[in-house]
């Protein structure tokens, strides 16, 4: 048994985070990876998951692939040159490249090196739809004329025009953003194409429903210590009623094992937080078909990974994880963790970035920690878009200013050379000045996050800025 004694939380003149129990249960003589890129997926975990690779990069000096803005071009498939400071291949060696993109591997290898790890997260299509269609119920079009969700599952076609901007989230976007069509008619032969060019690149796809047991087998494959794959759930979400047709008040999105997925069905048993029958969940599974196959076929592959691994082994691991998560929260959260409304953090420089018409959850730091303490919790908890500007700043040499607003980005369609599934629209090449020569700036350094843009108002008066409208 690999089960010890609890250490004491509070040990006499040393930080938790330095603690034997940190470290984990032995690895052996491997050596961690530092070569790492993770394909940021949407509405998966994968933020927590991002969240991890930014606290194990700074503690250890690492390079980032930085978005010029927030994001490296979505939903633009990836180049090279949304990487902030690229200079060519090989000019520079970066670590780890984690934020949103459309993936396009031509353009990533440009960027990392020949022996990065590649991995990704995926999330049951269904659970998938009822929390995009809250997160983006203002930015889709198709969300935002479907009254409910159950509504649009009934008659996607009836809402959905591909050719709109931010439509992608409505449809099978895993798929887009694994960088291929996901507008293409289903048909078996075009899914296991989309699925074997995943595993060609793809070392581990985790998945969402079982985070615990993905942190072990991440852990494991990058050789990392425990403290790097503990963490706290980031953005998870208070639901509201009136958007998903019936949702209750409480707050989800604890990092912890769904009750969910079968392991060798595919087909989540989970409840589902919403009134959407099951009539209309195999509606939405029909409706991303794709999607659907990409997520039976790698939650297959995840419970091979699994009964390799041992599934005594992998339960003793995953209770000292959660273990590892208690104690951490005890020492770093006010209130036993629970995460709280944006406005009720004091700390404005940790309050999460609102989205959507639900209200995107964050916590508040234990007072009176020491300082090292309080830097390691820090990270644990801090937003996204935040930890990135803090990582900007340092790798850039800069002080770190006021966090700008995002600004509308006025982009077409593009889609990556030489793949047959992508579907093939406009391409855009060069960069466009902006601001006049002598500013020295391009549209790039200034394009942010379109998806976030209409939620500016409402994240000016989080951020303590004058309040020009009610916050809703």
């Amino acid at each position: 048994m690999i089960f010890r004694r609890r250490a004491s939380i509070h040990t006499a003149g040393r930080s938790i985070f330095t603690s034997p129990d940190a470290q984990g249960p032995s690895l052996g003589s491997c050596q961690p990876h530092t070569h790492i890129m993770f394909l940021k997926t949407h509405k998966t975990a994968s933020s927590t998951v991002l969240n991890m690779l930014y606290r194990f990069g700074e503690e250890r000096n690492l390079r980032f692939a930085l978005p010029l803005g927030y994001q490296l071009g979505y939903p633009l498939p990836f180049n090279a040159h949304r990487v902030k400071g690229y200079r060519g291949r090989g000019a520079m060696e970066y670590h780890i490249m984690g934020n949103h993109m459309r993936f396009n591997k031509p353009e990533v290898e440009k960027v990392m090196p020949a022996d990065t790890f590649y991995f990704s997260i995926i999330r049951n299509p269904v659970a998938l739809a009822e929390s995009s269609f809250a997160y983006y119920k203002e930015v889709a079009p198709a969300f935002r004329k479907a009254k409910t969700l159950g509504d649009f599952a009934d008659d996607p076609r009836k809402y959905y025009d591909p050719r709109l901007r931010n439509n992608h989230y409505a449809r099978n976007v895993l798929l887009f953003d694994f960088g291929m069509d996901h507008n293409a008619n289903f048909s078996e032969a075009l899914a296991r194409r989309a699925e074997q060019m995943i595993r060609q690149t793809f070392k581990l796809i985790l998945v969402s429903e079982y985070f615990d047991q993905s942190m072990i087998l991440l852990r494991h494959a990058l050789c990392w210590p425990l403290d790097a794959v503990v963490s706290f759930s980031l953005n998870a979400r208070q639901q509201k009623p009136s958007i998903l047709g019936g949702m209750s008040g409480s707050w989800v999105g604890k990092v912890a094992t769904a009750a969910g997925v079968g392991g060798k069905g595919g087909r989540s048993q989970a409840k589902t937080a919403t009134n959407v029958t099951e009539e209309q969940r195999e509606k939405l599974r029909q409706w991303n078909a794709l999607d659907w196959h990409l997520y039976k076929s790698f939650n297959r592959t995840f419970w091979e990974e699994i009964h390799r691994f041992g599934h005594a082994q992998m339960e003793e691991e995953v209770a000292l994880l959660r273990m590892r998560r208690e104690d951490l929260a005890r020492v770093c959260l006010r209130d036993g963790g629970k995460p709280v409304e944006a406005h009720r953090i004091r700390d404005k420089n940790i309050r999460p970035y609102q989205s959507g018409l639900v209200k995107i959850l964050g916590y508040e730091l234990q007072p009176g920690l020491d300082n090292a303490t309080r830097t390691s919790c820090l990270r644990m908890i801090r937003p996204e878009i935040q930890y990135k500007d803090v990582l900007d700043a340092k790798q850039f040499l800069r002080p770190l200013m006021a966090q700008a607003q995002p600004v509308q980005q006025n982009q077409g369609l593009m889609v990556a050379a030489g793949n047959s599934l992508l579907r093939q629209d406009s391409f855009r090449t060069g960069e466009r000045p902006f601001g006049g020569e002598a500013g020295r700036r391009t549209v790039e350094e200034v394009e942010r996050d379109w998806a976030r843009s209409r939620s500016v108002r409402r994240n000016q008066t989080l951020l303590g800025e004058p309040d020009k409208g009610r916050m809703r």
